[in-house]
């Protein structure tokens, strides 16, 4: 490890020391330690004009090096919040005290921590990336960067933020690696990601909790209700039953379902890794087609009653679940959300009411493959990786991307360097040195091939 790398690896252990949570108010004062961490990281690296922008919610950074106005602009997105630790009892070393360790799939190390690879390790290799550029000459190319404080909890404040910035973010290209790729020797680019929508429901029952004894089995129990309503959202192929769920849904052809299945994939690998002996979902689709171009709907947490040590013998008077579904072009998020809440509400006995909450959402998006900025991306991993890299879709969301190319004009090219195995939005959450100094590595390679395809480009139409 030279000298530089390891200063930046010290640096970025202390940037994920920073506890920025952003979906729990008890962070907020964290939250706002890691804005002036980022917007610092930003002015070390050389970019000269940075500042903290507030909304009402948690901070965006800015900053902007802009150095002809007749260079190509690139415009860096990333979020410096991230998911909450729990359950905490899970985490083999505390989340928010890195430690690195060597694995099988790492054996140069990688470094644990809540927020290693989503996003700060990846957002930090932007800003690395930048030091490095700026040490071996003038830059070629204007960049600006926007990294957000609320991407974990939908970006609320950010489409505001943009609509009213827009000639501040005006650019030419969006570069994200908020994403993933294949593998250390197979790289690949991100070309699509899937929507969502996010709701929570909540069912009610008696006025109190009650003893199970004097009033089970004459009273419906919010917890077997909602129980029995959240299995009846599938039917025995795993297909949602939701009524038009999925009438706008974007069927792709066999053509592209067999250009898809040229990605290396192993099933055994894929079980493994995450500890199950069998895959499920729905009929009709490979396992990597239901988890990157099919929609779904997955409980992601379910609480009530009594869940302490011991005994306590009651009939809760509230049951509650989030749930989200994931989903696909040509799919309106909105729509979703109405059609879900009209649906489990007409699933619900009589005895109980049911409450349902929209959180946030937001749409699907394909990226093209014959844009510069992906050509640029493409020869930028084959110069570091030595191999091309494969367009890969994705089943992640990133809700802001559709919003971005709506109100800015302009594409964003994913170039993500985090592993399916990282464990992000999990216990254990790492990213591994190799892939972190690779970014950064590769990141340089993507300014260099964008401007010359842009100049060559620009010849061409004049």
């Amino acid at each position: 490890m030279t000298t530089d790398q390891k200063r930046f690896l010290d640096e970025w252990i202390s940037f994920l020391k920073i506890p920025s949570v952003s979906a729990d108010n008890a962070y907020k004062k964290d939250v706002e330690i890691a804005a002036q961490w980022v917007k610092d990281a930003l002015k070390n690296a050389g970019c000269p004009q940075t500042e903290i922008i507030k909304t009402s919610g948690h901070p965006i950074v800015y900053g902007e090096c802009l150095v002809d106005s007749n260079y190509p602009t690139v415009l860096v997105y990333g979020h410096y919040d991230v998911q909450p630790p729990d359950p905490i009892d899970l985490w083999e070393s505390p989340p928010f005290e890195p430690v690195i360790k060597t694995t099988s799939l790492h054996p140069q190390g990688a470094v644990f921590a809540r927020g290693a690879c989503d996003d700060k390790g990846q957002v930090f290799m932007h800003i690395k990336a930048l030091e490095v550029m700026l040490s071996q000459g003038p830059l070629k190319c204007n960049i600006k960067f926007m990294i957000e404080g609320e991407e974990e909890v939908g970006s609320d404040n950010l489409e505001d933020f943009v609509k009213a910035n827009k000639e501040k973010l005006k650019c030419d290209i969006i570069l994200i690696s908020d994403t993933g790729m294949i593998s250390q020797k197979q790289p690949s680019i991100s070309t699509g990601l899937r929507g969502l929508s996010y709701m929570e429901v909540t069912i009610t029952g008696p006025n109190r909790d009650l003893h199970s004894g004097l009033y089970g089995g004459s009273v419906a129990n919010p917890i077997n209700v909602l129980c029995e309503m959240i299995s009846k959202l599938h039917d025995e192929n795993q297909r949602v039953t939701i009524p038009g769920f999925y009438d706008r849904v974007e069927e792709l052809s066999q053509e592209e379902r067999l250009e898809m299945a040229k990605a290396p994939f192993d099933l055994n690998d894929f079980k493994s890794s995450i500890g199950i002996t069998d895959i499920r979902g729905e009929s009709g689709y490979n396992n990597e087609e239901r988890r990157t171009i099919r929609p779904t709907l997955d409980v992601n947490g379910i609480w009530g009653g009594y869940t302490g040590e011991g005994a306590k013998t009651v009939i809760a008077s509230k049951a509650q679940a989030k749930i989200s579904m994931r989903l696909v072009p040509d799919q309106e998020w909105n729509e979703i959300s109405e059609l879900f809440t009209e649906h489990f509400k007409s699933l619900a006995p009589k005895g109980v009411t049911v409450d349902v909450i929209k959180h946030h959402g937001g749409y699907a998006y394909v990226t093209p493959t014959e844009t510069i900025g992906y050509k640029a991306a493409h020869y930028a991993y084959l110069d570091t990786f030595g191999i091309a890299p494969i367009p890969s879709r994705g089943g992640g969301s990133i809700p802001i991307v559709p919003m971005f190319e709506k109100e800015l004009g302009v594409k964003s090219i994913l170039m993500g360097f985090g592993l399916d195995s990282d464990a992000i939005h999990s216990p254990n959450e790492h990213f591994g040195l190799f892939n972190f100094f690779k970014g950064i590595e590769t990141i340089p390679r993507f300014y260099e091939h964008y401007i010359s395809l842009f100049k060559k480009k620009t010849t061409e139409f004049n």
